[in-house]
């Protein structure tokens, strides 16, 4: 809870009081390694916060392509964002990558906590502003960067998924196939220790 407490004293709450109630509200969840918490088709029914673990959402194309969109890891905010606010089907597919640990709410819950507390509303408002800006942040790099470009994006902001996350979804992550994805890696081992290493 005190990471939890922690993001949310990244926003200016006019209130202590509203922010432990919002807080308490939501519930703890662990689950395993490769679980699907939501399905595309099925609406988006939790907010959830990462305590603990990675997670990814990806799409499947009608080819069967699978597409990595998103990845969640510990101290932030994390779901299918649109199906829950708009309480809408999903287009997309919501799954752990590692074992995970959750704080999360239900949108039922949220709503009688935005009538009781209209503060939650603004709250609500920022953190999807914020969400939006890093989504078109990312649209620009995918569609202006070179792969070396992207790469290095990467390593700057989430260096850690590296050694947690399977190379090929952070190679469709980052729009490039797995072969160029590997070479960008293996360049990177190269110039920080001298020597290859050993790919997970």
């Amino acid at each position: 809870m005190q990471t939890f407490l922690a993001y949310l004293n990244n926003w200016k709450w006019n209130d202590e009081k509203v922010l432990h109630h919002f807080a308490d509200a939501f519930t703890p969840l662990c689950v395993k390694r490769k679980t699907l918490l939501t399905v595309a088709g099925e609406t988006e029914r939790y907010l959830y916060f990462v305590n603990e673990g990675v997670q990814r959402i990806f799409y499947v194309t009608d080819e069967g392509k699978d597409i990595t969109l998103l990845f969640g890891y510990s101290g932030s905010l994390f779901g299918i964002a649109d199906s829950f606010l708009l309480q809408k089907p999903a287009a997309y597919f919501f799954e752990t990558l590692t074992a995970s640990h959750f704080l999360r709410l239900h949108y039922d819950r949220l709503q009688q906590l935005v009538q009781q507390y209209p503060f939650i509303q603004s709250f609500l408002l920022s953190a999807t502003a914020a969400a939006l800006q890093g989504t078109i942040q990312r649209q620009i790099e995918l569609q202006t960067f070179s792969n070396e470009q992207k790469f290095h994006a990467l390593m700057q902001r989430n260096a850690h998924l590296l050694n947690k996350v399977p190379h090929k979804y952070i190679a469709s992550y980052l729009g490039m196939d797995a072969t160029n994805f590997s070479k960008l890696h293996n360049h990177q081992k190269i110039t920080n220790h001298g020597k290859c290493q050993h790919l997970d």
